[in-house]
């Protein structure tokens, strides 16, 4: 009995490692800054990167969570565990929800930089 009282706080410490882990893989984009205004590049870097957090990912990771359980207690309805099979939904709709958030966040602060100007490289 316990041991199911502890899932759900499981499956988030699961989550938010690997929302963590996708975070860290994103890294900031390399800029050629040959040529360019330092100052005015941090500026605009800044400016980016408040554009790029419009991308909400905690709304995203919980919408994934959502569907993910749903999903899951209907497969486990079928196989026999709706929790268990709910949880793992979870979790996986939540994760793959919040890594193709920050991913499009990373989109979106790499084409601002490009339209203002900057050589992204990566």
């Amino acid at each position: 009995m316990k041991q199911r009282n502890m899932m759900p706080y499981r499956i988030s410490s699961i989550l938010l490692l690997a929302l963590l882990a996708g975070c860290a893989a994103n890294p900031n984009p390399i800029i050629d800054t040959k040529g360019v205004d330092k100052a005015r590049m941090a500026e605009d870097w800044q400016e980016c990167e408040q554009i790029s957090k419009e991308v909400n990912v905690p709304t995203g990771v919980a919408k994934g969570a959502g569907l993910g359980a749903a999903v899951g207690a209907a497969a486990g309805a079928i196989g026999g565990d709706v929790s268990e099979s709910a949880g793992w939904g979870a979790l996986w709709g939540g994760t793959r929800s919040g890594l193709d958030a920050d991913k499009e966040q990373s989109k979106v602060f790499k084409r601002c930089m490009k339209g203002r100007g900057y050589r992204v490289l990566n």
